[in-house]
């Protein structure tokens, strides 16, 4: 039976990149086994979503490269991906220049709390990073 999936990633990739990279794995996971997901990128944890950050993680991980790239791509192609406008702008991303920074194929929900209270109080279960 299908669950609907919240996973809201707020760690520092600069701090905690490992963390992280099990964030997206898990979420990935979840939708590689069928479920609904929905992943809201909230403080810092929106680098995830640049293209330059994200292609650097893989030696930070310990991982080959682009293993965090497919890893996001599982995600833009089967999951809800959403992001705080707020954690956005404060490193310098807008919907406005998005698309120059972001990963390609990133379709974005942009919200704040009320996106991530909405999104958790949907969701039979709910996993935080």
């Amino acid at each position: 039976m299908s669950k609907k999936y919240f996973f809201q990633i707020s760690t520092d990739p600069d701090l905690d990149p490992r963390k992280c990279a099990v964030a997206m794995a898990c979420a990935a996971q979840a939708v590689s086994d069928g479920h609904n997901v929905d992943v809201f990128f909230a403080s810092h944890a929106v680098k995830l979503l640049q293209s330059e950050f994200v292609d650097a993680m893989d030696a930070r991980v310990s991982q080959e490269p682009g293993f965090c790239k497919e890893i996001l791509k599982a995600l833009t192609e089967g999951a809800r991906i959403h992001c705080s406008t707020g954690s956005q702008a404060v490193v310098g991303v807008t919907p406005e220049n998005a698309d120059d920074v972001l990963i390609e194929g990133l379709t974005l929900n942009w919200s704040g709390p009320p996106g991530v209270i909405a999104l958790s109080s949907e969701a039979d279960i709910c996993l935080s990073y």
